[in-house]
């Protein structure tokens, strides 16, 4: 063999070696993430400018003389070209500053960490719903297509489907804890708990665990429990129609067919063949339905007075308060972003023919 040779054959190896393919993978990734978030900055950056709001007014106040206000009109950037205006943007924003909130009058980067646990944790929990239960009700309906069980599983989703989220949310309210007394009211805790326990994570469920504040844990649990249901029996919905869909696909598959032949009981072609496969593609339905929970329970989030990112870019909304209303938005983009990159690498530990 030649040395000519012998070199193709080294580079063949080193290209397909693990460590190449997942360097690989990683650039790639990094490459489309970095595409994607200058894309949903640019266009955040171009609603804010669209939008029929003075962002000088809304700091100087209506009052400031014309001195004042051409004087932050400068120190704002906002004489500058619109492309140099994007580019300051994009730096403050790669520095982790979206300016000041109006509303609260503290850096909108401490309020969105003050206020995004209380929502991850909501979320959280409803996935854990959505997933513990969903998938399991699924794999029932799709078992038992066409009988009782799965009449009553789809009507159970399509009931979750069609039912607005605050009308749940208020009835839920007015009996639970209104006329029944099982659960805790608005808010995460009641009140004369407030400020007791140290914010360590953000999360009170976790934060009153660590401090020992047991009585503090089981009031925060009978007031996340209704909100936490209603947005997990959402989740259940979604979940448990997309698992049927999928499962009834595979056991349309040869290899199950091949397995009922031979002799594998139904509970191993159930649970060990269909439901592996199956997994592939819930893992990408699971990872969209958190992070649609993370930024779309805003209603959840009003009705219960839940003090979370839902509820805080739209008390910015309605305060014309840009600054804090941009830099949710770009959380909630880069939640979308981080998901999906997620859900794209439990897709390659799953199923090794995607690696």
């Amino acid at each position: 063999m030649s040395i000519a040779d012998s070199t193709a054959t080294v580079a063949r190896r080193g290209y397909s070696s693990p460590l190449y393919k997942i360097l690989k993978g990683l650039i790639a990734g990094l490459f489309s993430v970095t595409l994607t978030m200058v894309g949903l900055l640019f266009v955040t950056f171009i609603i804010a400018r669209v939008m029929p709001v003075d962002p000088v007014l809304a700091v100087v106040g209506e009052r400031a003389s014309q001195e004042i206000y051409e004087a932050a009109y400068k120190a704002m950037g906002l004489d500058q070209p619109l492309y140099v205006q994007f580019l300051l943007f994009l730096k403050q924003v790669a520095m982790g500053d979206f300016g000041m909130s109006t509303l609260t009058a503290r850096p909108v980067v401490e309020d969105i960490a003050r206020v995004f646990p209380a929502t991850l944790e909501l979320a959280t929990l409803a996935t854990i719903a959505g997933v513990g239960i969903g998938v399991p009700m699924g794999v029932l309906a799709a078992v038992n297509e066409g009988r009782w069980p799965d009449q009553l599983i789809r009507l159970v989703g399509l009931f979750g489907y069609s039912m607005p989220i605050f009308w749940f949310g208020l009835m839920g309210l007015l009996i639970f804890y209104g006329i029944l007394g099982w659960v805790g009211g608005p808010g995460r805790i009641d009140i004369y708990y407030e400020d007791i326990v140290p914010a360590v994570s953000g999360m009170i469920l976790i934060d009153s665990l660590l401090a020992g504040e047991i009585e503090i844990f089981w009031n925060a649990v009978s007031h996340i429990i209704l909100p936490a249901s209603i947005l997990g029996y959402y989740s259940i919905a979604y979940i448990s129609r997309m698992t049927r869909s999928f499962m009834l696909e595979q056991f349309s598959q040869e290899y199950i067919t091949t397995a009922r032949v031979k002799g594998v009981s139904e509970t191993s072609v159930i649970w060990f063949h269909a439901l592996p496969n199956v997994m592939i593609p819930l893992i990408t339905v699971i990872a969209l339905s958190y992070a649609n929970l993370l930024e779309g329970s805003v209603l959840t989030e009003i009705i219960f007075s839940w003090p979370g990112l839902g509820n805080y870019i739209t008390n910015a909304l309605l305060s014309a308060d840009m600054n804090a209303v941009l830099g949710g938005t770009v959380v909630v983009g880069a939640i979308f972003v981080g998901l999906n990159l997620f859900s794209d690498f439990m897709y390659k530990v799953v199923d090794p023919r995607a690696r």
